[in-house]
Formats: structure tokens, C-alpha cells, sequence
């Protein structure tokens, strides 16, 4: 080849065929119909020579891009959260056994900006995932109108929208019967977000109503709200034991809260479970694996990456999808970090 790089022409006089057909092979082009023989004598003959169809080109001709985005709607939630690399994981494997590219992208709202734009009208991407989305962003909300293919992950009730979550109403009311049914009565719990993050404001509200309906009302003063870390876990840890001394059960919004509630409890000398029981959410891989090991909410999130991402596959191939809003089930697993309350504790 005298140093050059090797073209198209190259290839298809390895083969025996014509360039177009080199192209039409390489390109994924169905516009004409030729034999699996063919085609893997084009594709043989290009992986001999070291040949690839020039990216831009490709995409110019066939007028997309190959590549999905997937919006983190919390940015902050991108360097703490064990969730989201298992999510990335599952959808990333699908992607790539389908032929296509996955581009991580965080949200950015600047007043008058829409964050979409950058990713959806420059045509960046064929088809958009967006992780906790919020059914007050409008400008999501009119993306899903324009008829953008997307997938959330995580509901937000639009009539349009083609959706992966997971119900928590069972096992948040199975978690709630556990601890009441262990003798705890003052329960405290760290939520991972702020409230006005969709995921934090469904686990606080159903687990409200789960121990509601076990006869327990969880005071307001003692919901503090952590801000996605271990450390902030910590911290909200402290604040509400040093205004509630007499909980005895804390519910963490998330697996990564759990860590800092349980280290804040150390700190300030209460063993897990003996004088505070812990209860997660996710059930992300070390919760099995701590000391001591944490009873928690089990997401799949796998699951969760996995199916999005096949459905948007079928969304861009213009294939029918029979369920626009699939619905997870969760589970309830007990282990270590809860405990019946101790004996001489005062019931509330």
C-alpha cells in the first residue's frame, strides 16, 4: 500500500466487487439486496486491509449519527452515585452489541437556555436517554411532543412519553412493617436529594405511607435532606441526632446515604443495629458486603439500563413497542443493619 491509507478501492479489489457495494456493505445500506457471501467477503476484505468508511462521511450519506446521549438530569449526582454506573453499564452493552455509540452528558439549566439544544437541533444524537427527569422541564416535556426519540428512565406521567421505573409501593410497605414490627416507633429518615428531585419525592412519599399505614407518623423535623454523598449523609446524620437523641430507626434515601448515616452513628458512638437500625435503598453491590451488611430496597438497575436502551433501539428502527411504560418490580432485602429495638427503650 506504500504507506498510504487503505480506500475503499482497495477493498473492493480484495473482495472482487464494486466500491458501491463496498459501500453498501460498510454503511449498513439495505438500498440493494445482496448475499450474506458478499457481504462477508467485503467485510473480511476490509478487516484485512485495516479499513474504515470515514466517520463524517458515513453519517452525511446516511443522515445520522449512530449515537445515543444519556442526559444525567443531576449533575452532582454523576461523582457520588453507585447507581448510575451500573445503569451506564447495562446500557452501554446494548448499544454496542447493536452498532451504536453512547455519549454521557450532565445537564446544564442556565436561565433562557435550552439544555437540550446543544444535543437534540445540532443533531449530535439520534436518540436521547435521560436519567430522574422532571415533569416541570418544560423544554422536556416539548422535546417528548416534537416526537424526539427518547426513553426516560423514570416516569413523569406525560402521555407520550415511552418510560422505564420501578414501583417501590410493596417493598417500601414491606421495609415499613419490618422496622415497625422490630419495636421502632421514633424513625428518622436522610433523603439523598433535595425535594424538588422526582426520585427523592416518590421514596419519601411512599415511605410516609407505608408507615402510616402501620401507624406511624414520621415528624417533619425529622426528615433532613443529604445532597447525594456519603459525606453529606454524614453530615445530615448529625443534624438530626443532635435534634431527635431518641430515634432509634433511620431510613437512608439511597445505599451511598446509608454509608454516611451508619459512619455518623459511629462517630457519635450508637452501634448499628443495636441502638439505631439502618434501611438503604438500591441495594447497590458492597451493600451485602459491609459490616454490618445492609438491610435495603433492592432496583435493578441493570434492568432498568438494559430495557431503556432496547427500547429506544426500536424506537429509531421504527419497530413496534407493546408497553410505552414498563414498570420494575422492587425487593426487600433484610439483613444485618436492623434490629429489634433495645429493651429499654420507651416506646413512642
Amino acid at each position: 500500500m506504500n504507506g498510504k491509507s487503505p480506500s475503499s478501492y482497495d477493498v473492493a479489489k480484495l473482495a472482487g466487487v464494486s466500491r458501491s457495494t463496498v459501500s453498501h456493505v460498510l454503511n449498513g445500506s439495505n438500498a440493494v439486496s445482496l448475499s450474506d457471501e458478499t457481504k462477508d467477503k467485503v467485510r473480511k476484505a476490509a478487516q484485512i486491509l485495516g479499513y474504515r468508511p470515514n466517520s463524517a462521511a458515513v453519517m452525511l450519506k446516511k443522515g445520522t449519527t449512530d449515537t445515543v446521549g444519556l442526559l444525567i438530569t443531576e449533575t452532582a449526582s454523576l461523582r457520588v452515585d453507585g447507581f448510575i454506573p451500573l445503569l451506564h453499564y447495562a446500557i452501554a452493552e446494548v448499544l454496542r452489541r447493536e452498532g451504536l455509540s453512547l455519549l454521557l452528558e450532565t445537564f446544564q439549566r442556565r436561565e433562557g437556555v435550552n439544555p437540550y439544544n446543544d444535543l437534540v437541533v445540532s443533531r449530535r444524537i439520534d436518540g436521547l436517554l435521560v436519567l430522574s427527569p422532571s415533569a416541570s422541564d418544560k423544554d422536556l416535556t416539548d422535546l417528548i411532543d416534537s416526537g424526539f426519540p427518547m426513553v426516560l428512565i423514570g416516569s413523569i406521567g406525560h402521555p407520550k412519553e415511552i418510560a422505564v421505573s420501578s414501583t417501590i409501593v410493596e417493598s417500601s410497605l414491606k421495609a415499613a412493617a419490618h422496622v415497625v414490627g422490630l419495636g421502632h416507633r421514633r424513625i428518622g429518615c436522610i433523603p439523598f436529594s433535595k425535594i424538588d428531585f422526582a426520585a427523592t419525592e416518590g421514596r419519601l412519599r411512599d415511605l410516609r405511607s407505608a408507615l402510616a399505614a402501620q401507624g406511624v407518623t414520621m415528624e417533619e423535623s425529622a426528615i433532613v435532606h443529604a445532597d447525594f454523598s456519603a459525606e453529606s449523609g454524614h453530615a445530615a446524620t448529625l443534624q438530626l441526632m443532635a435534634e431527635h437523641p431518641d430515634i432509634t430507626a433511620i431510613f437512608a434515601g439511597n445505599d451511598t446515604i446509608a454509608l454516611g448515616v451508619i459512619g455518623a452513628l459511629a462517630a457519635l458512638g450508637l452501634s448499628v443495629p443495636q441502638d439505631v437500625s439502618v434501611i438503604g435503598f438500591d441495594d447497590l453491590p458492597f451493600a451485602a458486603s459491609i459490616a454490618p451488611p445492609l438491610t435495603t430496597v433492592r432496583i435493578e438497575a441493570e434492568a432498568q439500563g438494559r430495557i431503556a436502551a432496547e427500547l429506544l433501539v426500536r424506537r429509531l428502527r421504527g419497530l413496534p413497542i407493546a408497553e410505552s411504560r414498563v414498570l420494575l418490580p422492587s425487593e426487600f432485602i433484610e439483613r444485618g443493619s436492623s434490629a429489634a429495638v433495645r429493651d429499654d427503650v420507651v416506646p413512642g
